[in-house]
């Protein structure tokens, strides 16, 4: 049986770190980003890991790139990173690290004391969605410098030229930054088929949220706003409502449409991407109240 991963070499020409789909021509204020649903393995990477390929793989966030692939058919560009979120969290600060996984001492400049950093899930993640270590041994700092300059950096560059250019044209942007959730996440009950974050009211315009809550809600599904997901990095240093660009962090429930055992999609996958395929269009339709907020 083949390894359910794609092993890669260092980005290149012919392997870079991110996938960009465009439209011919941008004809909304609109970004779609998917920085966990890379699924393109170092060779490095994968032969320092104690875990096989596919417990690695079930820290992705599955095919949501896919699920999110007629953004440009609205006149909207989609970002996706390339590269695994076990490798390299582009959702994260890029010097978030964990000081016991390398053999030396970090920069004082590190962030060592984060939340994220605690519950080993900094930009180079200790442990994988289900709570396995991934390395075999402890990292040098060389091999941190390197993951963000090859690929946090180039996949933030990307996203950073997006937003301006959007701004620019259009003199807005509304960002929308696209993940799923495991099946066992900790939502209330009701559990939540889509949780919607705005970093508590502070990271896009209201009427954004509820276009999307009332888009989702009326296709027969149960959404949830913050809770427990607010927004990540990407939501919260984007989020700037008053200059002008808006961001929204969208959650999907992965067994709505995956196995998250084999990592597999299900036959519902399809009638889930029509129905994010409803919420882009939804969101594309705001454009009028976004320029003229």
């Amino acid at each position: 049986m083949d390894l359910p991963i794609a092993s890669a070499p260092a980005p290149n020409a012919a392997s870079p770190p991110i996938m960009l789909s465009q439209p011919e021509q941008q004809t909304v204020p609109l970004v779609f980003v998917s920085a966990h649903s890379g699924r393109n393995y170092p060779a490095e990477f994968v032969a320092a890991a104690q875990l096989d390929a596919l417990t690695l793989r079930r820290s992705e966030d599955g095919f949501v790139d896919e699920l999110f692939a007629a953004a440009p058919s609205f006149g909207a560009p989609l970002l996706a990173a390339t590269f695994p979120r076990a490798f390299c969290d582009a959702n994260r600060e890029p010097w978030e690290l964990d000081p016991g996984m390398f053999e030396e001492r970090l920069p004082p400049w590190v962030n060592t004391t984060s939340p994220r950093v605690s519950a080993g899930l900094g930009m180079i993640a200790r442990v994988v969605a289900s709570g396995e270590v991934i390395y075999r041994r402890k990292l040098r700092f060389a091999e941190a410098e390197r993951r963000v300059h090859l690929y946090w950096e180039p996949f933030h560059a990307a996203l950073r030229d997006l937003v301006d250019a959007t701004r620019q044209q259009f003199g807005v942007c509304l960002l929308v930054d696209c993940h799923s959730m495991p099946g066992n996440c900790s939502t209330p009950n009701p559990p939540a088929d889509f949780v919607l974050g705005d970093a508590h009211g502070t990271a896009c315009a209201p009427e954004v949220m509820r276009r999307a809550e009332q888009t989702l809600a009326d296709q027969g599904y149960r959404v949830r706003r913050n809770d427990p997901y607010a927004g990540g990095y990407i939501t919260r240093h984007h989020g700037r409502p008053r200059e002008g660009t808006h961001a929204l962090q969208v959650e999907v429930c992965r067994p709505l449409y995956m196995d998250e055992t084999c990592m597999t999609k299900l036959p519902s996958f399809d009638d889930m991407q029509c129905a994010i395929t409803a919420l882009v269009a939804a969101l594309a339709g705001l454009s009028p109240a976004l320029a003229a907020g």
